[in-house]
């Protein structure tokens, strides 16, 4: 019987074995001729191909000139206004002169300058809560680089398996084929009825349609290879050994709760809510600034003209607007306490995935040992059945049987192996630690501080900085 038989020496033989050898199988390729795509290569095309890294990043730089636009308030703003009137009308001056036309065009033009002084700290607070924002959506975009690189490892494994599905299932065709040659054969010799015919036959159609379901199945993994990873699967080489875990739960929700992405930007959320109710009490108070103010007139019928300065300070404040200050304080009170709960719940399913990821790599390793012994005693188990069957010991129906468990043990053997590597890396996943950065992926990696402080300080196109940025916005729209 020409099926996969690889000895145990472990997981790691095993795996290497068993996908080495399908990958040779449903590629036809008996040596090497070009190099395959490995593990690491399809991570790093998923990273550099994925359109939804590229729009958090976006998202992020969007956070990042909230900070630019809140520390702006702090700065000099400087407004001009101009306008030109033409007036018509007549006056007397003089009993003795009669009335005239008094038309003329007047141009006015002013330039005024505007310093925020002092406003009790509600400006600052509301630059920290814009800082805790982008420290909050920098973690929202770890936590999406997980998403991107947990389903390239699912993936690549799904293009393995549904190799092997395939390869298994075809190779099971050849032996009903087989089969049902041999039970024509004992039957036009009488040994057999028409009965173990048709079982045969029916058996081999299960087959065929097996089959078209396992290709079928491979179509959708390779569509989803194309769509994660960015183009069609070629020869796909064995995954690599696997990475190591903490051996202990407790240790690895610990790890958890310290690392993962999604907890610590709801930290800096509260952290935010916390600033924004400092910020509302803040805008209750009053505030002083400064203004400064050059303008120009000109009669532009005569050649009069009138010139004219001003600096003062301006404090104000609001004594009563129908309690909408005070509900904004208590709005940010309840989005803080919405956010604390938020941390709770966020915190909770954070020890829960770790749980849960680990009891699936556990019933992964067990299924895949179970299915390793499940094969060796129905590989006995077939070859005792056929040969007892030549021998009139047997029916075509039990021979049937035989071989149908052989097969549902090297299915379940193809599933567990795939199992244990997404497994394994949805572990890593809900630590927080299946990044680029962590797996040391050979990729041109996303500074996450770079257009921040090119932006924080709030640059004019005209300056060095402001060059600078331009520079580092048109190599983003190019990639």
């Amino acid at each position: 019987m020409a099926i996969l038989d690889v000895k145990r020496a472990g997981v790691g033989a095993l795996r290497m074995g068993v996908f080495g050898l399908v990958a040779a199988v449903v590629t036809g390729v008996s040596a090497p001729v070009a190099r395959a795509d490995t593990f690491a290569d399809a991570l790093v095309s998923a990273y550099n191909h994925s359109g939804l890294l590229e729009q958090n990043r976006a998202l992020l730089r969007a956070a990042d000139e909230d900070v630019a636009a809140a520390g702006a308030a702090l700065k000099p703003v400087l407004r001009w206004t101009a306008s030109l009137t033409q007036r018509f009308g007549r006056a007397q001056t003089s009993l003795l002169v009669g009335a005239q036309d008094a038309d003329s065009l007047v141009a006015n033009g002013s330039l005024i300058a505007d310093l925020l002084l002092y406003d009790f700290g509600a400006t600052a607070l509301g630059i920290d809560v814009a800082k805790e924002t982008v420290l909050a959506t920098r973690q929202a975009l770890i936590s999406i680089e997980q998403q991107v690189l947990q389903r390239a490892v699912q993936a690549y494994m799904g293009v393995i398996e549904s190799n092997e599905f395939v390869a298994l299932r075809q190779n099971n065709l050849r032996v009903l084929t087989q089969e049902l040659r041999a039970a024509r054969n004992r039957f036009e010799v009488g040994e057999v009825t028409r009965t173990d015919v048709a079982l045969a036959e029916a058996q081999l159609a299960q087959a065929r349609s097996g089959l078209a379901s396992a290709q079928g199945n491979l179509a959708i993994a390779i569509e989803e290879y194309r769509n994660v990873i960015g183009r069609k699967p070629g020869r796909l080489a064995p995954p690599p050994r696997l990475p190591k875990l903490s051996k202990s739960v407790d240790a690895a929700k610990a790890l958890a709760v310290r690392t993962h992405p999604d907890l610590r930007g709801v930290q800096h959320q509260v952290t935010a809510a916390e600033l924004a109710i400092k910020r509302a009490e803040a805008q209750k108070r009053p505030t002083v600034s400064a203004q400064g103010t050059l303008s120009l007139s000109k009669n532009l019928d005569s050649s009069n003209f009138s010139t004219g300065a001003s600096i003062g300070l301006n404090a104000g404040g609001t004594i009563y607007a129908g309690g909408a200050r005070s509900a904004a304080v208590r709005r940010a009170q309840a989005q803080r306490d919405a956010q604390r709960g938020n941390l709770h719940v966020v915190r909770h399913n954070v020890q829960q995935n770790v749980g849960i990821a680990y009891a699936q790599l556990s019933s992964a390793r067990a299924s895949l040992e179970a299915s390793e012994r499940q094969i060796r005693a129905a590989r006995i188990a077939f070859r005792g059945v056929r040969e007892e069957a030549t021998l009139g010991a047997r029916t075509t129906l039990d021979v049937l049987d035989a071989e149908q468990a052989l097969l549902d043990a090297e299915a379940a053997r193809i599933s567990a192996q795939s199992q244990v590597y997404v497994a394994t890396y949805l572990v890593l996943s809900t630590q927080g630690q299946l990044t680029a950065r962590d797996l040391r992926l050979p990729v041109q990696q996303y500074d996450v501080t770079e257009y921040y402080n090119l932006v924080k300080d709030s640059p004019t196109k005209q300056s060095e900085q402001g060059a600078q940025l331009d520079r580092v916005l048109k190599r983003l729209q190019k990639n």
